[in-house]
């Protein structure tokens, strides 16, 4: 098989009522680490409901662990994790976007971070007046926690380990941060960026999780591909990218799954949909979801992918549709 017809396993149907749910909270993203013996730790991020989906990450969201001994969960929340320093603080105010990776026996909780001193805007008018909410969202950086653990307790860094750059192709923000580690220990961390031709994804190269970090100076990928949420491993061949099609161009279908494969990490070729907004269920019954995104995959102890965990709404699509968001368990096709 060439590199462009690798493909990624299927999905297979889903049981109602597994991932991670809080009823009373928006929840997102979700990146889970397995303890062999014990169970499953779950990374997500959460927020209060009385404010509108997408507004209301930006001025609330916090990280917390759950916890399941089934892969499918349910899972159950343990703790928050982030933000755990008080203001005034880069990151006092908000945490976002988990992913977790192992590297040389460590676990390494990347994530967004950002602060605010104003009191925020009221539930009933921040969709009117979006001034606050963006101010905060322009300082958005990435950082990181590290342990032992993969239940914690956490070590975070007290500095953003990666920032936007002033004059350069990311200088307005640098999100959704997506760390691959090399088989030679070195981390690749995928990030993106808004330019004035879209959603663009870069890289930055680090020989030790704290940095520093040696940054790309182009993205990574044509302008082309408007994707986001890239998820990035190494399969100890070469590299794979799963990602959300923002206009769905690549895939032909919008906000659904594209598959990406390279060499080196740099140079990335587009093998086709990983996978659909339109998903089987247990018993037969097929559901469209409002929204599949964050994707984030859990492997076996061969490296083999096992699971993927993605962040998941109901409606007929669209953050602002939704009545409820939670992260979703699709255990995979083995290959």
């Amino acid at each position: 098989m060439s590199l462009n017809q690798k493909k990624f396993p299927a999905l297979l149907p889903i049981k109602e009522y597994t991932g991670y749910r809080e009823p009373d909270k928006w929840v997102w993203c979700g990146s889970a680490v397995e303890e062999p013996g014990k169970g499953f730790h779950l990374y997500a991020a959460r927020w209060r409901k009385d404010y509108p989906m997408l507004e209301g990450y930006v001025l609330f969201s916090e990280i917390v662990h759950a916890f399941s001994e089934n892969l499918e969960g349910p899972y159950s929340f343990v703790e928050k994790v982030l933000p755990c320093f008080p203001d005034p603080h880069w990151d006092s105010r908000m945490a976002h976007n988990p992913t977790v990776v192992r590297r040389n026996g460590e676990y390494l909780l990347y994530y967004i971070g950002s602060t605010y001193d104003e009191p925020p805007t009221p539930p009933d008018l921040i969709q009117q007046d979006r001034s606050m909410m963006l101010r905060v969202y322009d300082r958005i950086c990435i950082g990181l926690a590290r342990s032992n653990s993969p239940a914690g307790p956490w070590q975070v860094l007290p500095r953003p380990v990666l920032e936007p750059r002033e004059g350069k192709f990311d200088c307005s923000i640098v999100t959704n941060p997506a760390p691959c580690v090399l088989p030679d220990g070195r981390i690749y961390l995928y990030y993106r960026t808004n330019t004035p031709t879209g959603s663009r994804i870069g890289l930055a190269v680090y020989d030790t999780p704290e940095g520093p970090a040696q940054r790309f100076d182009e993205p990574v990928l044509p302008a082309d591909f408007q994707i986001e949420d890239p998820f990035v491993w190494h399969n100890g061949e070469h590299f794979e990218m799963l990602a959300k099609d923002l206009n769905g161009k690549s895939t032909g279908e919008y906000h659904s799954g594209a598959h990406f494969v390279s060499e080196d990490g740099i140079h990335w070729q587009f093998t086709g949909k990983a996978y659909s907004r339109s998903i089987a269920m247990a018993g037969g019954k097929e559901m469209v979801l409002g929204s599949l995104e964050r994707p984030q995959v859990l492997f076996d102890s061969e490296g083999r992918p096992r699971a993927l965990f993605a962040a998941v709404a109901d409606g007929p699509g669209g953050f602002k549709k939704a009545s409820n968001t939670w992260n979703q368990v699709f255990l995979l096709q083995e290959e």
